[in-house]
């Protein structure tokens, strides 16, 4: 669940005027006051397909760890065997509660063998903080600093995102392997750069100390970046069907159901918080899948919207829809859903209701949008 209290005032964004002078609409998100938009979400939407975007993601919540055993305390809440990892590595992961449910997704980066770096979501990044926290007091020899109000981040994503790297950070993307990453010097002080991201799309994401944010946003932007809100992040990232907080992953949805399993490692033994349930779940059959499902007919899918199955019209619902949208790279509504695993095979017929009217639709191979190359 999100530790978001809906009564406390917004947070504004580090470079909240660099966004409303590039004529960003705002709109209230996980406790943040964000760019929705700015010139249009469609618009933005190819930016990022055909040439590259920039996105303040400010908002996510960043911690540091040191020590020689930083790795092992990381493990000790996560449920990827981030001890694998080498310095200049990164890896996708999971916090699960004590039953197997997905409480935040979360981003583990490996700097260097004594320096490691985690990135939460913005909803959760209180809650995440206190879990990390509370993991490092068992370690004397490993600190943590919270980089939220210290740092600005920002996601460059895009085919013209590596020139764009190039032209601000000064080396090759082609330098850096996927989820890889580094610390550098820029201007003088310390970046962090992951070639990371949520759009489907090449590119990295970059953190840098709160003085140097907005002359870092400038350079991408004098580089022919264009700037993107979450409007677009969203549908982006529903293209390339990766999962949402609250939408496909919540506390209740286990890595397993969602397609997740291969951020799930059991075979090291080592014990992490919901490591018993996992096990459990692992062994037994699946009684849903997340699958991608596509209209057959123009239209707009939303999250919520219910799902039938053709072939028996009279029996109850078999999913929901968990994300819902317009595609503008396919011209197609598409969405997510947890169904029946006889149902999840691509090319089978479905029914979402729109409105009270049955529309047809198919489920489609994972992803919608996949990147030539």
């Amino acid at each position: 669940m999100s530790d978001t209290d809906p009564n406390a005032p917004l947070l504004v964004l580090p470079l909240h005027d660099r966004h409303a002078a590039a004529g960003a609409r705002f709109a209230p998100f996980s406790g943040w006051d964000m760019p929705l938009q700015y010139t249009g979400i469609v618009q933005e939407h190819e930016a990022v397909r055909t040439h590259a975007g920039i996105f303040d993601v400010t908002h996510m919540g960043r911690v540091a760890l040191r020590g020689a055993r930083a790795g092992e305390v990381i493990r000790s809440i996560t449920t990827a065997d981030v001890t694998t990892l080498k310095p200049g590595q990164a890896h996708y992961s999971l916090y699960c509660n004590e039953g197997g449910g997905i409480d935040d997704d979360v981003f583990v980066y490996c700097l260097a063998a004594d320096h490691w770096l985690i990135v939460h979501n913005a909803g959760n990044a209180t809650a995440d903080a206190a879990r990390v926290a509370a993991a490092v007091e068992g370690a004397t020899d490993v600190t943590m600093r919270d980089l939220g109000e210290a740092t600005v981040m920002l996601a460059v994503q895009g085919p013209a995102a590596a020139a764009a790297i190039r032209t601000v950070l000064g080396f090759d993307l082609e330098g850096v392997p996927v989820r890889g990453c580094r610390e550098m010097e820029w201007n003088d002080s310390r970046l962090i750069f992951g070639r990371t991201g949520y759009t489907g799309e090449d590119g990295g994401e970059v953190i840098v100390d709160l003085e140097r944010g907005a002359a870092l946003w400038d350079a991408f932007l004098a580089a022919g970046v264009t700037p993107v809100g979450l409007g677009a992040r969203d549908t982006l990232r529903l293209e390339a069907a990766l999962p949402l907080h609250g939408h496909e992953i919540t506390p209740e949805t286990n890595p397993f159901d969602a397609g997740l399993g291969w951020a799930v490692s059991l075979d090291d033994g080592a014990p992490f918080t919901g490591r018993d349930a996992l096990v459990r779940l692992k062994a037994e059959p699946r009684t849903r899948r997340l699958a991608c499902v596509r209209l057959a007919e123009r239209g707009v899918l939303r999250a919520e919207y219910v799902v039938h199955d053709p072939a028996k019209p009279e029996t109850p619902a078999v999913g929901m829809l968990t994300s819902g949208a317009f595609s503008p790279t396919l011209q197609a509504g598409i969405g997510m859903a947890y169904l029946p695993p006889a149902l999840t095979e691509p090319g089978t017929p479905l029914a979402v209701d729109i409105r009270g009217r049955n529309v047809p639709a198919e489920v489609v191979r994972r992803p919608f949008y996949k990147r030539a190359g």
